[in-house]
């Protein structure tokens, strides 16, 4: 399966060095399956840097039985409690070695701590949150991970 990295950088060798902290699914280097979604990080990244350009990265990614993976794809009854612990630095994420999930819109930091801040309860958080339909998240959590599933195809230049 092919998979989309978006840059400010050309990624040949993926590591989680790179990596932010507190993200959706915690430290770890992520992908999509929606060339689309790539490009707008590819050209967010670059701006924020003050670049001209991005890049989305193209690997071929092949996952294994023997990897401990944990899919949010349906529903958001356990993604949102993930996320928050993840975003409140917890390392429970460090269980899996690869996460994916769906992409919530720019409001979830706000969805989030209203939840975290018990100003809303799970029901209304849920509501709250608008997912992209179309886009998703895969989060390689260890370096093995990183290693064993994504090969380096090519990198796509996105000019702003």
């Amino acid at each position: 399966m092919i998979v989309y990295h978006g840059s400010d950088a050309i990624v040949k060798t993926p590591d989680l060095l790179h990596s932010a902290k507190r993200l959706d699914f915690g430290v770890g280097f992520y992908v999509t399956t929606v060339k689309e979604q790539a490009e707008r990080w590819a050209k967010r990244k670059a701006a924020i840097h003050g670049k001209q350009r991005g890049f989305v990265n193209v690997y071929e990614m092949t996952l294994s039985s023997a990897q401990h993976i944990m899919d949010f794809s349906e529903g958001l009854e356990t993604w949102i409690d993930f996320v928050c612990d993840c975003r409140n630095g917890s390392d429970e994420y460090l269980k899996y070695d690869i996460i994916k999930g769906k992409v919530a819109n720019d409001k979830v930091f706000r969805v989030v701590d209203m939840y975290k801040r018990g100003i809303w309860d799970k029901v209304r958080a849920i509501q709250e949150i608008r997912v992209y339909k179309t886009y998703d998240q895969i989060a390689f959590i260890s370096q093995k991970a990183i290693d064993s599933s994504l090969k380096f195809q090519k990198s796509i230049e996105v000019v702003l």
